[in-house]
């Protein structure tokens, strides 16, 4: 991969991913397998104006270790540095940028309900951290290809074509193969601009999902959601791009309101591990049902995990014909796989799907319908025949999505 091209899609990543302004820390959570691009972002970042970039490290078989041989009660402690870490990124409201590259299938065979224990221990501990930045700072989620990720895409090929030829689906569904990358970008958060205003215009109360898989499907909305897609605003008025890539129109549905019944169409990769052709049941807003091909068991401890995580947190919808869909590839990575068609998510939602959201504390937020959980996990579900109607509060059926994309 030409470096020219890599350094465009790492200024992509500061300057519209995080959109670092003068003087801002940032954060980089990245693994080993390409340090060389790390560095290019590292030194965009600097050039945007930050003051201190920091980069944390990871393994992913380093990381097995630990969850294998750690205790639950070590797990589930946070240690003073790592407090202390968290209690620097709220108190400056440091940009945070995720790196993604880690082989779908690098957790297999670790004890799940002991890593599921540890999470929910550890959950209240991060949560007021997490708080304190909600919408108060940029943050990023983009990926670089590792060998083992590479590998299990493109399993035909050698390892380092591998590579090369994910580094050509990644830069090409992130709109950073071109010459300018970020005006690709301005073009396409404006038409995601356009998009929400329409469906925000129409006073929708329900959406309606329907699929010849069996998908049968009836989401309520909350009284003053709103619909959002593409970049974001921190309370602060600093814009970014949450997501490289994305292609997806969102919104909070209201919380345990969904009846009904969803079939997955792509794999979940959740906790290291993969679920497939798995379905979902909903009565009264949770799941009262989850079956699976392949690892059922961990579908069911996701949806316990806490008293939100059988809820439904968002509601995204992306035309099948999105440019990842069009790719041919299964990506095995929620970043890409949620945005190649229609999914939602089970847990927590969006308080920046309300209108007035900024005005409202977290207790408000949720007494208005926006779902809490201590996880949120996208799950795909569109189709090529997937059919979205939206009813209005008047009873006005519009027709939102025919034949697995955009009606309008």
């Amino acid at each position: 991969m030409r470096k020219t091209q890599l350094k465009k899609y790492a200024k992509l990543l500061a300057r519209v991913g995080l959109n670092v302004k003068k003087g801002q820390t940032v954060f980089i959570e990245a693994a080993l397998d390409q340090p060389d691009f790390v560095t290019m972002v590292v030194e965009e970042c600097y050039k945007a104006g930050a003051s201190e970039v920091y980069v944390d490290w990871s393994h992913q078989p380093v990381s097995k270790l630990n969850s294998n041989y750690r205790s639950l009660e070590s797990l589930s402690e946070m240690n003073p540095w790592v407090k202390a870490k968290w209690e620097f990124k709220a108190k400056n409201y440091s940009c945070r940028l995720w790196i993604e590259s880690e082989d779908p299938d690098g957790m297999s065979g670790v004890d799940q309900e002991k890593m599921s224990k540890a999470r929910q221990a550890l959950y209240p501990q991060v949560k007021p951290f997490r708080q304190a930045l909600e919408n108060r700072h940029q943050w990023c989620i983009a990926a670089v290809p590792g060998k083992a990720w590479a590998k299990k895409v493109f399993p035909n090929l050698s390892a380092n074509k591998a590579v090369e030829e994910m580094w050509k689906v990644i830069l090409h569904t992130a709109r950073a193969d071109g010459k300018n990358p970020i005006a690709a970008w301005k073009a396409h958060n404006a038409d995601l601009d356009s998009r929400c205003a329409y469906l925000n215009g129409l006073g929708l109360k329900y959406l309606e999902y329907k699929s010849s898989n069996g998908t049968n499907l009836t989401v309520e909305l909350n009284e003053d959601g709103v619909f959002a897609g593409g970049k974001e605003k921190t309370l602060q008025g600093r814009i970014f791009n949450p997501n490289i890539p994305t292609e997806e129109v969102f919104t909070s549905p209201k919380a345990g309101k969904a009846e009904g019944i969803v079939y997955s169409t792509k794999p979940l990769s959740y906790m290291g591990e993969l679920i497939e052709n798995f379905s979902l049941r909903f009565e009264n807003g949770s799941v009262v049902e989850a079956k699976a091909e392949k690892g059922e068991e961990l579908l069911k401890q996701m949806v316990s995990m806490d008293e939100g995580a059988g809820k439904l947190g968002e509601c995204a919808l992306i035309p099948y014909d999105s440019p990842i869909n069009e790719s041919g590839v299964l990506f095995y990575n929620t970043l890409f796989d949620e945005n190649a068609s229609c999914h939602f998510a089970l847990g927590h939602g969006f308080n920046e799907c309300l209108k007035g959201f900024e005005k409202l504390t977290d207790e408000e937020c949720k007494a208005r319908g926006i779902n809490d959980s201590m996880i949120h996990v996208d799950f795909m579900i569109g189709s090529k025949d997937m059919s979205i109607v939206g009813i209005t509060k008047e009873g006005v059926r519009v027709q939102i999505f025919k034949d697995g994309t955009w009606a309008f």
